[in-house]
């Protein structure tokens, strides 16, 4: 089944003569490698990017924005791309918070850690001051929402990027995400078609699967995707997923069956566009990741991305040698004429939707111009409340809380942290030991050649920070790690000295330690979360914070 020519007029690019008018005379202009690099979003860093020369030369559908050399370096280079183009150029980015946020930008918690709230409304103040400031940046296209469900507990991808495991309330925040996105004038993204959270794995590693059966998936993902696109939500990323269940109801047999729905005819023009009316763009996920690359070479799957009904690629490490990829594949047959133009309409229709044919070319803020409107005070009490309601208590059976110097001047802290080459875009740094020591307690690292016992340790306290990152494989609590090896791993004192867990990310670490006494989720590792759970630790603020997720994983021996 091949894809119709999008409706330009209807939702949700909403289109009028003169927009269309546009969108035709630059599809008629553009020929050759210019035309086909419209297909790609290209990461993009700084202005030392060797790259850079041939992004202004081919001048690529879309950038993402990333600021890992510095903000004004990356807005710099953002800005000369953008200023180099004949043809308005998208600037993506990952409008989620938590560890996932641009330099400079005010921390917020991450999606659970939002899900967690009890007013709404708050979130929509806290994504309110995230978008006003992705657009000082540049962004106006953000691969979000994430619209999958924490189903697998032991999901170390989902976890804290998702709004939780109640569809019901994915779908709420999903909605409130879109419009405020959109209203604000950017391109919101519905992730990861066709939904991810059921499978623990991760697909920037391998092809996940999506395991529900037609009537369960229609029940929850097909729901939620509905109501997104009713909603005008105008672009959806499709994952490095397979949905088999719906595949071998069409006749897919073996492998095929397996297939990933970035490169899937089936799940993209007949289920999405067929079944589910979207009309928008439909995006790829990064295909550098191991879920598309352990399928075929990029010879293979990269002509079939486009073929199979995803609009625009995302990411490549050689623009030039990824258009020769797909013009020798329309040379031979294997990407058709006909899909290149359909993705190419989109592409367009985006842009002219988002209106960046009628601005004017950007000029580069001076670096106070840009600090100016980021981190600013009336931005930070948002991102302080926000932190506050997020912090939720699970359990404290022995009644520990609140802490005081008094009762537990001595603390021993155990501290782990995601390795920092997972976390390139915000390392997580522990502040919790130095906030406790300002607030006159003595906080000791734990020694396992001088473990805690009540003569030297009044209080036993676990900080885990690690929110859910790419290729981090696997999150647990690793008593062999954190204690050291064998009798130490064995040991459980907290009969004879309280013992306190506090998780700045996942909030399933009761799989692993289920009858810690003393539980704490605060789900993000931002300073203004780990400020709010020192007030609260200390009686200083209620614990207000929900349960998007069971904390318990399942395990009734959990809750006691």
């Amino acid at each position: 089944m091949r894809a119709t020519s999008p409706n330009l007029q209807a939702s949700p690019f909403h289109l009028g003569e003169d927009d269309i008018a546009w969108v035709l005379r630059i599809k008629q202009r553009l020929a050759g490698p210019q035309r086909l690099a419209q297909l790609f979003n290209v990461m993009l860093d700084t202005a030392a990017d060797a790259s850079l020369a041939t992004l202004r030369r081919l001048q690529p559908g879309a950038i993402t924005q990333f600021t890992l050399g510095g903000l004004m370096p990356a807005v710099a280079a953002a800005q000369g791309v953008l200023a180099a183009a004949d043809v308005p150029v998208l600037v993506s980015g990952d409008v989620e918070g938590g560890s996932i946020c641009l330099d400079g930008t005010t921390p917020m918690p991450n999606q659970l850690g939002m899900a967690a709230l009890a007013d709404p409304q708050l979130y929509r103040q806290a994504l309110q001051v995230m978008v006003d400031e992705a657009r000082a940046i540049g962004i106006d296209w953000t691969f979000s929402p994430v619209t999958d469900v924490n189903a697998a507990f032991r999901s170390s991808i989902v976890g804290t990027r998702s709004f939780g495991a109640e569809p019901q309330r994915v779908g709420d925040l999903t909605a409130l995400h879109i419009g405020v996105v959109q209203a604000a004038g950017l391109a919101a993204t519905a992730k990861h078609w066709p939904g991810e959270g059921f499978d623990d794995r991760d697909q920037h590693l391998v092809t996940t699967l999506n395991p529900l059966s037609l009537a369960q998936w229609h029940e929850v993902f097909g729901t939620l995707y509905r109501r997104a696109i009713g909603q005008g939500v105008k672009t959806i990323m499709a994952g490095h997923i397979a949905w088999p269940a719906y595949a071998r109801a069409m006749g897919a047999e073996g492998v095929e069956a397996y297939r990933p729905a970035s490169i899937s005819t089936l799940l993209n023009t007949q289920l999405l566009r067929g079944e589910l009316g979207f009309n928008g763009l439909l995006v790829s996920d990064a295909t550098p990741m191991g879920g598309l690359t352990s399928w075929s070479p990029r010879e293979a799957h990269l002509p079939e991305v486009i073929e199979s009904g995803c609009d625009m690629i995302l990411f490549s490490q050689d623009l030039e040698a990824d258009i020769a990829i797909l013009q020798r594949a329309l040379a031979d047959g294997r990407l058709s004429e006909q899909r290149v133009d359909e993705a190419l309409t989109r592409v367009l229709a985006l842009k002219a939707s988002l209106g960046l044919h009628r601005r004017p070319r950007p000029a580069t803020p001076t670096e106070a111009e840009l600090r100016a409107q980021l981190r600013t005070e009336a931005h930070m009490r948002v991102a302080r409340r926000a932190a506050s309601a997020s912090v939720t208590l699970v359990k404290d059976t022995q009644h520990t809380l609140p802490l005081n110097p008094q009762r537990h001047r001595r603390i021993t802290v155990v501290t782990a942290t995601a390795d920092p080459a997972l976390t390139p875009f915000a390392p997580p740094q522990v502040l919790i030991p130095d906030l406790l020591r300002a607030r006159g307690f003595e906080v000791r690292d734990y020694d396992p050649a001088d473990p805690p016992t009540p003569d030297n340790t009044d209080l036993m306290l676990y900080v885990m920070a690690h929110e859910s990152l790419m290729t981090a494989g696997a999150i647990q609590f690793d008593w062999r790690r954190l204690h050291g090896p064998i009798w130490h791993a064995m040991r459980r004192n907290w009969h004879e000295v309280p013992n306190v867990l506090v998780s700045l990310g996942h909030p399933y670490y009761l799989n692993d330690a289920p009858r810690m006494p003393c539980v704490v989720n605060a789900y993000t590792c931002v300073a203004t979360v780990q400020q709010a759970v020192v007030a609260k630790l200390l009686g200083e603020e209620p614990f207000v914070g929900g349960h998007p997720v069971d904390a318990s994983c399942g395990r009734a021996d959990a809750l006691y």
